[in-house]
């Protein structure tokens, strides 16, 4: 899954994954994480999401990373929001309030950075990315945000060989194999919904769960 999939897509406008309001299972599941106020929430490959100005409503700084320009803008100015600019290494900065939207590479994010964030909220980012580049995710975003880091992440969950992702099917066999070594999983909601996905059902898919996970980072090991 190259980066020009994902530019083309909001270059052509298909963008079907994009909801007009914040997500009902974060309003619903988010205070399980019992964050305190002024924690730096990442939000990665975030798109425009509605959920960030809901997470910063709740008193979160939030950082999103967006390799999209246009997600970027049209973030902005849906909001009506007119964000100051400005580059790094990591891309371009833009910030209004307690949003920041880096927009480029999450890989390309450094150790300082994600060191500063104490929470993850992930509803796309990890159903978005095929099994190689899954791993990778996991590997070089998720092991290095800091020991205590709470996260929240939505997933799909339906019988792969049915149909082509993205969305991808990330089912808790994986979610254990991807984050469990470093990370204390809690699966908080399993939820059929099959008969509200007509994409899904069109495409022969024969069952479709959404699973809610709690993580929180262990404590880094002691060292021998």
């Amino acid at each position: 899954m190259q980066a020009e999939f994902w530019l083309e897509r909001w270059r052509e406008g298909r963008t079907g994954f994009h909801r007009d309001a914040p997500m009902p299972l974060l309003l619903q599941h988010w205070p399980a994480l019992a964050l305190p106020r002024g924690s730096r929430v990442l939000v990665p490959l975030c798109g425009k999401t509605l959920d960030m100005p809901w997470l910063a409503g709740q008193g979160h700084r939030v950082l999103g990373v967006e390799l999209s320009p246009l997600a970027v803008q049209q973030f902005f100015a849906e909001q009506g929001l007119t964000p100051a600019r400005h580059a790094s290494p990591l891309g371009v900065h833009h910030v209004a309030g307690d949003i920041e939207i880096i927009e480029g590479d999450v890989f390309a994010l450094d150790d300082a950075t994600l060191a500063g964030c104490s929470a993850v909220y992930d509803r796309a980012a990890v159903i978005a990315l095929p099994p190689p580049l899954r791993e990778r995710y996991a590997r070089e975003v998720y092991a290095r945000l800091p020991a205590g880091c709470r996260g929240l992440m939505i997933t799909l969950d339906y019988p792969q060989q049915e149909m082509d992702g993205p969305p991808f099917s990330v089912d808790a066999a994986n979610v254990a194999a991807l984050f469990g070594e470093h990370w204390d999983v809690e699966l908080l909601e399993r939820r059929d919904i099959l008969a509200s996905q007509p994409k899904f059902q069109e495409s022969g898919v024969t069952a479709l769960h959404t699973d809610v996970y709690r993580l929180q980072r262990k404590p880094a090991a002691a060292p021998l």
